[in-house]
């Protein structure tokens, strides 16, 4: 047995998993989430901003103690779609280094999209569920979207990252544009969006997936609203079920709503308020593109990946 501690740092979050990996299985020890918003105006700078630098080491430093607290015999730190877009992210892998002991890796998107695939699909198969492979996992992140078609246990038949994220597309036509946003701030968003699944379709073979799994934040809470959850409930989410219906619901209420309205929804933490919009309209593209019936959420995804590859 094996224990690891696995951080994931994205556009939006930073979160921890420390795990023993017995055999084929992975033992959970805790899970940490923090908004942090590293990705903070980058799409429109280039850069990595002071006070999203500082936010994101406050909240590491905290990772660094329970890890230690658990005497993780290895660590692995994987920066994702911000960090690669940063002219200055020397000053992030700087940093991390001087948290964590180890050199953060900031891995192209296509490692990321194999990482989210494994964490998403390993235990599928033992689930109990009525997914059948191949796979269609996509990872809903804050600048990015990771696309990747396979038959599970890391077997990877196409993958794409592209830059749409919650994060990116709502500081890039949500934030200045009402409240609620307008109809035209909204067609603008679903003309990003569109586009970046013209360039999926193209290079991704999103026509064999007979099951359609959604990883991340955006997912989470567009279940958590179908489900009318009193709060986040991360056994209630893990395997459910959107239908296509619902996406289109849950995207069409989220996006008429006023920022207090969104924020008053029981399972929405407060970091998501600002950009659930964005992520819900991505998610409901997906549905209506490659006609899928139903989305399978996980709860398992890139940081699971991650603690599997320390094994």
């Amino acid at each position: 047995m094996k224990r690891v501690a696995a951080i994931d740092c994205g556009t939006n979050s930073v979160r921890l998993l420390v795990a023993d990996i017995d055999g084929d299985e992975l033992v959970d020890l805790t899970r940490r989430m923090e908004i942090v918003r590293l990705g903070q105006g980058v799409d429109r700078t280039g850069r990595l901003a002071a006070e999203a630098l500082d936010r994101t080491f406050t909240a590491m430093r905290d990772y660094a103690k329970v890890i230690a607290q658990h005497e993780a015999q290895a660590v692995r730190v994987v920066a994702t779609s911000a960090t690669r877009d940063a002219a200055n992210r020397h000053e992030f892998v700087d940093g991390v280094r001087e948290i964590f002991g180890v050199e953060p890796e900031v891995v192209p998107g296509a490692e990321e999209a194999r990482l989210s695939f494994v964490g998403a699909t390993r235990e599928l198969a033992r689930a109990g569920l009525s997914a059948r492979p191949p796979y269609l996992v996509v990872d809903i992140g804050g600048g990015s979207t990771e696309f990747v078609v396979g038959e599970g246990e890391g077997e990877v038949d196409g993958a794409l990252s592209v830059d749409i994220g919650c994060v990116r597309l709502a500081e890039r036509h949500l934030k200045s544009a009402g409240d609620p946003p307008s109809a035209v701030a909204v067609a603008a968003v679903t003309a990003d969006i569109d586009a970046a699944l013209d360039l999926v379709a193209a290079r991704v073979p999103v026509g064999e997936a007979r099951t359609l799994v959604g990883l991340a934040g955006s997912v989470t809470t567009v279940s958590g609203i179908a489900l009318d959850l009193p709060e986040y409930d991360s056994e209630r989410l893990h395997h459910s079920v959107i239908s296509a219906e619902t996406s289109h619901e849950v995207s069409r209420r989220l996006l008429a709503m006023t920022h207090a309205e969104r924020a008053a929804i029981p399972v929405m933490h407060p970091g998501r308020v600002d950009v659930i919009g964005a992520g819900a309209l991505i998610l409901d593209r997906i549905v209506t593109r490659f006609e899928f019936g139903e989305v399978i959420v996980s709860e398992h995804d890139i940081l699971d990946g991650i603690a599997w590859s320390i094994s």
